[in-house]
């Protein structure tokens, strides 16, 4: 297994949104993996509510208050949205957590028995998101939530993650430049697996070197 990433440093507050971005291959897919647990890491140290998480499964990880939307595969295709929440709520502590996350996505609410698999691109990744957030996590870490989303629900999804940042940790990993500095208050901007920019998302925003690091 070769190494990917090589002295990357972040942090995320407790409330807020950052943004990871970066052109393919730089490492954010990685770097998320990392984080919850489904890559191993050889040196340094990755660190959750002021407690280390080494040693810990991905399972562990995310009862202590990790979520977890991955760029593909973010729902049960064959079960229904029902049951696609159900294994949510397996982890859940909130008797309102359905509520809360069918609030929040209204459209889902809807398709409660529709099969996942026939959902749109962008009900497939709202039905992902609120999956993830029913176990109640603290730090919500997303890999391009908008991919293969038709553009009009891509406001959508961006709404709904600007609300979400004002409550908990929102860690995403996104091409849309815009929708990740809306959402994102901090970004870095990760090439050849080093953090190559970092600081406010204004600043990034302004910065002339970002598109270099962003183009393919």
């Amino acid at each position: 297994m070769s190494q990917v990433l090589f002295s990357v440093s972040m942090y995320a507050p407790s409330r807020g949104g950052v943004a990871v971005l970066g052109r393919n291959g730089a490492g954010k897919t990685t770097l998320l993996k990392a984080i919850v647990g489904e890559l191993p890491v050889n040196r340094g140290a990755i660190g959750f509510d002021q407690r280390p998480a080494a040693g810990l499964s991905t399972e562990q990880r995310i009862r202590r208050g990790i979520g977890y939307v991955p760029q593909e595969h973010g729902v049960f295709a064959r079960l229904s949205v029902r049951d696609n929440l159900a294994v949510g709520l397996l982890a859940a502590q909130d008797r309102n957590a359905l509520d809360r996350v069918l609030a929040l996505f209204p459209k889902l609410g809807r398709r409660l028995d529709q099969v996942a698999g026939t959902l749109s691109g962008g009900e497939r990744k709202m039905l992902a998101i609120a999956r993830a957030l029913l176990p109640g996590p603290r730090l919500l870490l997303l890999d391009e939530p908008t991919e293969g989303v038709w553009i009009g629900v891509v406001e959508e999804i961006t709404e709904r993650l600007i609300d979400l940042a004002k409550e908990i940790a929102v860690l995403v990993v996104e091409q849309h430049l815009d929708l990740a500095l809306r959402v994102a208050s901090r970004a870095y901007v990760l090439d050849r697996g080093r953090v190559a920019l970092s600081g406010p998302s204004q600043d990034i925003r302004n910065d002339p070197r970002l598109l270099a690091y962003l183009a393919p």
